[in-house]
């Protein structure tokens, strides 16, 4: 932006450079000399206790004995809030009441057009707001309470409701004196093909305000009430005030979070950021329902130089992140880059917070993978590297990807670091002799993945990141079993409703040992007791809409066969009956079990032993009632009998010694 001679300076002449840093600082009033504007403090850049940090308000200039920051009003602004060059001045000249400068007319008249446009949507936020707390908000009340946010979190984050009608909003707005051309202007109405009034762009959805980095709301997200809706979340329209692509959702206050330290986090939507600024991750961004575009990765690195990219474990996250590596190569530098942060399958952070806490998130982000990795594990992954064309092919396809690193310093080291992960990989090829055996004979065992007759053979890996992460590798005890045993019931009667009636006693007797699903299973006999006339999954998704979510979009669910559209109602009710079985046995077994080993501590009678017999075999009588093999849901049934048989074999015999 180009000034005109003599603004700054005049700028800064107008301001009080320790009015601005004031409000990030305390200063010690035993040293400092308010008077003639000599003002100490401790240094907001750096931690310290002593105050080593100078303010001189007669030259506009502050500087740190400590760590050496020094600077006038626009620079603390930038390093402080971590603003640019023009915002830091835009930011001076309104607290002075200084305008800025217009380039020609053209350019205030855009100005004053911007201006009017940000204070319709001011409007439009407080009607938002409003809509919420009345009766037709009811329903965006509940849903927003099943997700666990807090009234605090609906201020901070300013969440509204469009009721339904076509027109609430203009007639709203237009109430208040807002011309058409406004309303439309701003996003927040469409003409009608039909010659009729203007109607509402959003409808029976929950609203989220979108700010830019300045503060001034911008556009809307929103999230249909309706399941039936055929677009999900739904955002503003592109105006003279938003494009999508160099927009960020919770931009300014995760700057600001940024420029104090916080690591800059990248998710998917509004409610994951939403989520990790209530757990205190506070610089959480989102791109607004796109992939991250070449002007939303410099909005990034300008707020921190390596973002943590968050992804879902399953292969749509995996596949995001390849399309982001081929953004972010050609524009690496020394010191800016990306990491990324791949979640367990099945969860997204909400749920991860949830369920295992803020350390469990603190823990993966410290983990967060580099570019790298990623860009390595796309070059290999579903391929075999078991002939020498192969390797070619592989060294090809690098070759040419690290050709798209501009700088060259960076180009090396990635050089560098994929031809260890190349030649660590090539290594795990190994020649077989023909006929399997050697001088010393042939061998008695192969690895997995071993071939003979003078074929490369690659030696087993280690598992994947998503593998490390996923649900069953994560989960500690019997909570994975519970918890998938759990979703394939609830998914199979929500599916299959009319298959619940002979089950019913059952459903309502079991413990659901997981929040979600314990609301699931309500909403669900709730809806069976309804109306006739309604859809029960319809009744569902109003009272427990994102548990319902989050249930079918478990990977296991989704490949269930009775899951399936137009799965045989026979069949699904059969497997709900086994699912059943298997669970109450599991759990009956391990609470006899439990209660079983209560009494080793006395001497052990021949009852105690046929309990724990009973017990087996209750537990493997379950398991074999399964329809066929590929229906088991992949547990060791003779490592479990075994376990339980080894307590009767090594610990019921004799008494405990103390």
């Amino acid at each position: 932006m180009s000034l005109p001679p003599g603004f700054l300076e005049d700028l800064r002449t107008r301001v009080t450079l320790s009015h601005v840093v004031g409000r990030k600082v305390t200063w010690d009033l035993r040293k400092s000399n308010q008077a003639k504007g000599d003002l100490w403090a401790p240094c907001p850049f750096h931690q310290e206790k002593t105050a080593s940090f100078h303010v001189d308000d007669r030259k506009g200039y502050y500087y740190c004995f400590g760590c050496h920051a020094k600077g006038d009003a626009i620079s603390f602004l930038k390093e402080a809030e971590n603003m640019s060059f023009v915002e830091a001045v835009e930011t001076l000249a309104r607290e002075a009441g200084v305008p800025m400068p217009a380039q020609d007319p053209k350019a205030a008249e855009r100005a004053d057009r911007l201006g009017q446009l940000a204070e319709v949507m001011e409007e439009a936020v407080r009607f938002y707001r409003l809509q919420l707390k009345t009766a037709q908000g009811a329903a965006a009340r509940d849903y927003l309470a099943g997700r666990k946010l807090a009234p605090a979190a609906l201020d901070r984050f300013e969440i509204g409701f469009a009721p339904e009608g076509w027109q609430g909003l203009r007639d709203h707005l237009t109430g208040k004196g807002i011309a058409d051309d406004l309303i439309l202007g701003a996003g927040l109405a469409r003409s009608s093909t039909k010659g009729k009034a203007p109607y509402d762009v959003f409808r029976n959805r929950i609203i989220f305000p979108i700010r830019d980095a300045r503060g001034r709301a911008i556009a809307f997200g929103g999230r249909a009430m309706d399941p039936a809706d055929s677009a999900k979340y739904l955002n503003s329209p592109e105006t003279d005030l938003f494009d999508k692509g160099r927009s960020l959702y919770n931009h300014g206050p995760a700057r600001e979070a940024a420029g104090k330290g916080q690591p800059l986090i990248v998710a998917e939507g509004y409610m994951d950021v939403i989520a990790l600024v209530t757990a205190g991750f506070e610089a959480a961004v989102a791109p607004l329902g796109t992939a991250i575009t070449d002007d939303q990765l410099a909005l990034m690195w300008r707020i921190h130089p390596e973002p943590l990219i968050m992804l879902d474990g399953d292969a749509a996250g995996i596949r995001a992140a390849t399309r982001l590596i081929d953004l972010a190569l050609p524009r690496l530098v020394a010191g800016q880059g990306l990491r990324f942060v791949i979640l367990p399958e099945g969860m997204d952070p909400d749920d991860l917070l949830r369920l295992r806490g803020r350390d469990a998130m603190a823990a993966l982000l410290d983990e967060a993978q580099p570019m790298v990795n990623l860009l390595w594990r796309r070059e290999i992954e579903g391929r075999v590297f078991d002939s020498p064309e192969r390797r070619a092919a592989l060294d090809k396809s690098l070759r040419e990807t690290l050709k798209t690193i501009r700088d060259g310093s960076i180009r090396a080291h990635y050089g560098a670091e994929v031809d260890a992960l190349r030649k660590a990989l090539f290594a795990s090829y190994r020649k077989v002799p023909a006929g399997g055996g050697g001088a010393a004979g042939p061998r008695s065992g192969s690895a997995p993945g071993d071939r003979r007759g003078g074929r490369w053979a690659p030696v087993p890996v280690a598992p994947l990141p998503e593998t490390r992460s996923s649900m069953l590798a994560a989960a500690r005890g019997d909570e994975v079993e519970d918890f998938l045993r759990e979703a394939m019931i609830l998914a199979i009667c929500i599916t299959h409703p009319g298959s619940v009636a002979r089950f019913e006693s059952q459903i309502e007797k079991l413990e659901m040992r997981e929040p979600g699903h314990e609301r699931l299973r309500s909403a669900l006999l709730a809806a069976l007791h309804g109306p006739a006339d309604a859809d029960p999954r319809e009744e569902i998704a109003r009272t427990a809409g994102a548990d319902l979510e989050r249930l079918m979009a478990l990977a296991h669910v989704q490949i269930a066969p009775p899951v399936q559209p137009g799965a045989d109602a026979g069949i699904a009710a059969m497997c709900l009956a086994e699912e059943l079985a298997k669970l109450e046995a599991r759990r009956g077994a391990a609470a006899e079990v439990a209660e079983a080993m209560e009494d080793l501590c006395g001497l052990v009678d021949e009852g105690l032993t046929w309990r724990l017999t009973q017990a087996a075999a209750a537990r493997h009588r379950a398991e074999r009632s399964k329809l066929d093999d590929n229906s088991d849901m992949g547990e060791d049934r003779a490592a479990l009998s075994a376990g339980l048989q080894s307590l009767i074999d090594s610990a019921v015999w004799e008494k405990k010694k103390h």
